[in-house]
């Protein structure tokens, strides 16, 4: 009998509670949304089946010695998977339209404002609300949510705020691949059917002496004014560097390929563990995942916004639904710019105008993180 009962102690029936359950249904959740919705399945096919892993009970599947556990610690909670994954992305990022038209890079900048006005926010909660304890590190690592930029909020919380970083991963990443749900409501509340129907003129072409100078000119820039940034902004320029040479194509594709499939692998299942019900449903994280989210909409509509009064001010009218890719959400956000001006006009091609303000948002967000580092370590 002592060992049938010690049998049934370690089975996951007999461990399983409602928290958990809940979680997985939540994981399962995510892995619908990958696989029918086709939201980001790259990032929420590992993340979903990663919150599977981390709710089986008596596994530890997510605790320190476990694998979800190592690939957290190796990669999160060190910044590295961010810098690698940042390469990647130089690596497959043209910024091509955003040298075309240089004053997209203003609606990056703007959207950017959801991560100050969130940051602001936190510090005026913390004091009215009983119970919040939010330092000025915790609110620097909350708002940057609102860049939209996974990699950057990953490594800004590991530098102010460790103790709360499963959170801002778990919300950075939910939201980059929830913005086909969360940006066109704000999108079209925010324009009339005549501004969503603007046509743009056909971008210019770019040499490419410019495309091999820009990610220099950017890390110099990076270096004399902004340092804190430049381990973020260097990674990205490297591989974009790589990419424009033409000389390396060995190493570009395998930034390309080979090394961000793998990080990509690492990262979602890591982050995934931190959806372990004991750790994710505290009244903290809630409120994480709530900010998270105003800042996100505020970065959203403060790209429109700006795009809106450029019109105001510019005889060249631009679309002001391309203000949406001012959150740095390569390039999901650039193709829902896309699919909405399509929708508005048959031909209304946008991505490639939709891209300036999307890297610029990549460059914004960066940005971003180098001054708020700067400010607050």
């Amino acid at each position: 009998m002592d060992s049938i009962e010690k049998l049934w102690a370690a089975t996951g029936i007999a461990n399983f509670e409602f928290s958990n359950l809940a979680m997985i249904v939540v994981g399962l959740v995510l892995i619908y949304l990958a696989i029918k919705k086709k939201f980001e399945p790259l990032l929420l096919l590992p993340i979903g089946f990663g919150g599977i892993l981390a709710n089986i009970p008596v596994a530890g599947i997510a605790g320190p010695e476990g694998l979800l556990g190592i690939f957290y610690g190796f990669g999160i909670e060190t910044g590295l998977f961010p810098l690698l994954i940042f390469m990647g992305v130089g690596a497959m990022t043209d910024f091509g339209p955003l040298l075309a038209n240089p004053k997209t890079s203003l609606l990056g900048a703007a959207a950017q404002f959801g991560i100050f006005t969130t940051l602001i926010g936190v510090l005026v909660l913390s004091d009215l609300v009983p119970g919040l304890s939010f330092t000025i590190q915790d609110a620097c690592a909350i708002g940057i949510i609102g860049g939209a930029d996974g990699p950057t909020a990953i490594y800004l919380a590991s530098k102010l705020s460790p103790d709360i970083l499963g959170a801002i991963a778990v919300a950075a990443y939910s939201y980059m691949a929830l913005v086909p749900i969360i940006q066109p409501p704000i999108m079209r509340l925010l324009t009339t059917k005549q501004e969503r129907q603007i046509e743009m003129k056909q971008l210019r072409h770019v040499h490419k002496v410019e495309k091999i100078i820009f990610p220099l000119l950017v890390l110099g820039l990076c270096i004399l004014l902004l340092p804190s940034a430049t381990p973020l902004i260097g990674a990205l320029m490297f591989g974009n560097l790589i990419k424009e040479s033409g000389v390396a194509d060995r190493l570009s594709n395998s930034l390309q390929n080979e090394m961000i499939n793998l990080v990509t692998i690492m990262l979602g299942l890591s982050i995934g563990s931190k959806l372990e019900a004991v750790h994710f449903l505290k009244p903290e994280t809630l409120v994480i995942l709530a900010l998270g989210l105003v800042a996100f909409t505020i970065g959203t509509a403060c790209g429109v916004l700006l795009a809106k009064l450029m019109n105001k001010v510019s005889k060249d009218n631009i679309n002001p639904l391309i203000g949406a890719a001012g959150v740095s959400a390569v390039p999901m956000s650039a193709r829902v710019v896309n699919k909405i001006g399509l929708e508005e006009n048959p031909h209304n091609f946008m991505l490639m105008h939709a891209m300036g303000p999307n890297v610029a948002g990549v460059i914004g967000s960066t940005v971003a993180a180098g001054v708020l580092l700067a400010l607050c370590n």
